[in-house]
């Protein structure tokens, strides 16, 4: 046989072989031993000084075309990193471009104009939908070997933007702040000013009062972007958006008082945010810290944040619109990280509608937030939410629940004894929502007002559920209802009330092993409704309750089996 064809076939076959190897690579199974990774981008050390553009120091000056004009030089040279060195340095808003690393300096602060004129009205996105917003303050979009590098600090300017309800702050700070701008009607609110407060009244029913859902808002006020300038506060931006972005670093840098969600990446690719603040105040409307929407392979670790809602918050897109788009977010890793006031800490939802899958979060801690793990949706939502892996989790001083899984976000579910027992089960759509296969490990929770509550709908449960290695002590216990193939296994409850320690409803084949109370409760079980069925209580001492169970609303005591 010919040598030069013998080579030539080795050559082949060894090529065919290492893609086989790399696709079999490629479609194997997420696990702990095989984690998803995000690729980095890589810069030219080429430095682009912002001053050598005309920026100048002193926040007296507007540096918005200076720093503008640095990133488009460095990117259309090949690309490098755009300095902010050493200062305070004002700016509109600044759009990122491909193979730019804007580095701030640890000795500066790059703070976003209070002058609102500088922000145009866009067609955008917000809580999952096409929006009206004003320009974000650092945008990027269909960019790719894109970062924001250095110790130092952006600031949003939100306090100028922001509402504020009078409940919120002291009330010195309502009487300094209400000395500008506006009053709601009932006292109750502030108004940043006349625009705001007009578009304060704009009628959404499908939405907290936030602003901007294109559907909602069109027939109220017109179809150009014109129309809306009148009432253009209160479309207020997300302090940073990147949109169909691939290969996005954020490291080190301070974000801080956004207007909006602080950051927010849409669709994008191979995202890895190390090292990040999020600093809002608690009080901050819709004051997020990353919201991390239908996008794919991405690492979040060693990151801090305090800041006004959700924390860390995994999304893909709301109701109709987001199930059209179909874009999941899927691949995350969010390790090592800290959370301090926050309405959770690591969140699902609620606008998850492209559906969520293969996310492992590990390593992290969560101190003050008003949830621990927080997975919320609602009818309407559809997708689905599943291979969800947590481990190794510390919890403390928790405000509400450490772990919340709940169906009914912003609606309230009738209680059986309101409907004596009975429930309505809607039928199944494309509309239904399924949270499914989640898996949580060596969690602790130093204190909550209730250890847990995972609240499915009546036509589709919560189920897949494994909650193992679990220390909490909390005011209360669980609340499990609507839920089906649940299993605690070492699971530790030390709570205050126990008049039950553990409620059920309408839930089936839940299996309590090894389930531990300090002190023996006043009650084990309540057991309620008709649909109630296999509950199994096994390696579990006699002695831990004197009262095992009670069973209400049609639940048969046959639904309790207690095994050694």
């Amino acid at each position: 046989m010919n040598s030069k064809y013998m080579k030539t076939t080795t050559l082949l076959l060894f090529i065919s072989i290492s893609l086989l190897h790399a696709h079999a690579q490629s479609t194997e199974a997420y696990s702990w031993s095989h984690l998803p990774q995000a690729a980095k981008p890589t810069f030219k050390a080429d430095t682009f000084n912002v001053v050598a553009y005309g920026a100048i120091n002193g926040g007296l000056t507007l540096c918005t075309e200076s720093i503008n004009n640095a990133i488009k030089d460095c990117s259309a040279k090949g690309g490098g990193v755009v300095l902010i060195p050493q200062g305070l340095w004002i700016s509109g808003p600044i759009v990122l471009q491909s193979n730019v690393n804007l580095h701030i300096s640890r000795s500066a602060l790059l703070q976003f104009t209070a002058d609102k004129s500088q922000y145009h009205l866009i067609e955008g996105n917000f809580e999952g939908h096409k929006a009206i917003r004003n320009e974000s303050p650092i945008s990027g979009t269909n960019l790719t070997n894109i970062a924001i590098t250095g110790e130092g600090v952006v600031d949003g300017h939100g306090e100028v933007w922001r509402a504020m309800g009078k409940d919120r702050v002291t009330e010195n700070e309502w009487k300094q702040m209400t000395a500008t701008g506006v009053i709601s009607n009932d006292g109750r609110t502030w108004y940043p000013s006349e625009s705001y407060a007009r578009g304060a009244q704009l009628k959404d029913p499908t939405r907290a009062p936030s602003g901007g859902s294109l559907d909602a808002i069109r027939s109220q006020v017109g179809s150009s972007i014109k129309d809306y300038e009148n009432i253009k506060d209160f479309f207020r931006p997300n302090l940073l958006v990147l949109n169909n972005c691939k290969q996005v670093l954020l490291q080190n840098t301070c974000f801080q008082n956004s207007p909006a969600w602080c950051l927010h990446f849409l669709q994008c690719e191979d995202l890895t945010l190390n090292g990040v603040r999020v600093r809002n105040e608690a009080n901050a409307q819709n004051g997020d810290g990353m919201d991390i929407e239908s996008c794919s392979r991405v690492l979040v670790e060693n990151c801090t944040l305090d800041c006004g809602d959700d924390g860390i918050c995994i999304k893909s897109g709301k109701d109709e619109e987001g199930r059209r788009v179909g874009k999941a977010s899927q691949y995350i890793v969010v390790r090592n990280n800290v959370v301090y006031k926050a309405h959770g800490g690591f969140v699902i939802g609620s606008e998850m509608s492209g559906g969520a899958h293969d996310i492992f979060v590990y390593d992290c801690t969560f101190i003050g937030t008003d949830n621990g793990l927080r997975f919320k949706t609602v009818r309407g939502r559809g997708g689905i939410v599943e291979n969800i892996y947590i481990r190794n989790i510390n919890m403390h001083d928790i405000v509400h629940d450490a772990i919340l899984f709940d169906m009914y976000y912003f609606t309230k579910a009738p209680t059986l004894a309101q409907t004596n027992g009975k429930v309505d089960i809607p039928p199944v759509g494309e509309g239904t929502p399924q949270f499914r296969k989640f898996y949580i490990s060596n969690l602790v929770c130093e204190g909550a007002e209730r250890a847990m509550i995972i609240r499915g709908l009546p036509e589709m449960s919560i189920r897949d559920i494994s909650l193992e290695n679990v220390i909490i002590k909390a005011k209360r216990g669980a609340d499990i209802i609507e839920a089906q193939n649940i299993a605690l296994t070492n699971v530790t409850l030390s709570c205050d009330q126990t008049q039950p320690l553990i409620n059920i409803e309408n839930s089936q084949q839940l299996t309590f092993t090894k389930l531990q109370s300090p002190t023996p409760p006043a009650l084990l079980f309540s057991i309620n409704g008709d649909r109630t069925k296999q509950i199994n209580l096994a390696q579990t001492s006699p002695s831990l309750s004197p009262n095992t169970a009670d069973f209400k609303y049609g639940a048969p005591k046959s639904s309790l089996n207690i095994s050694k």
